[in-house]
């Protein structure tokens, strides 16, 4: 089992920034690859970000490219997104997620943090 703990969320202007953290508890970090996802008031779920279980490869949504920078300390168990020049669009609750290197899927979610972008 792997518990996943968000943080980092809350209330920030349009064109200002967060960092996301991510907390698991597991003693293999590095055997999971690392997702963050999002999910509007009324929208389905969508994935935002990916990196891989050493952090050799990223991989982004087209609207946060460019904006946002997803990142890991495996030796902290820690998974990172910044996310800069935010966007009112960009309001959802942010989700980190596990996946293990033999999944086909994300197996382990988090309880999800708030991020709300004002204009």
């Amino acid at each position: 089992q792997v518990q996943l703990v968000e943080s980092g969320g809350g209330l920030v202007q349009a064109g200002g920034s967060l960092r996301l953290s991510c907390a698991a508890s597991t003693r293999t970090f590095s055997d999971y690859h690392m997702g963050w996802f999002r999910q509007a008031p009324g929208m389905e779920r969508e994935f935002v970000a990916t990196i891989n279980w050493s952090g050799s490869s990223t991989s982004y949504a087209d609207c946060v490219k460019g904006r946002s920078t997803i990142s890991r300390v495996n030796a902290k168990n820690t998974v990172y997104l910044q996310m800069n020049s935010l966007k009112p669009e960009d309001t959802a609750v942010y989700y980190c997620a596990a996946r293990h290197l033999r999944a086909s899927g994300y197996g382990y979610w988090g309880q999800g943090t708030q991020v709300t972008v004002s204009s």
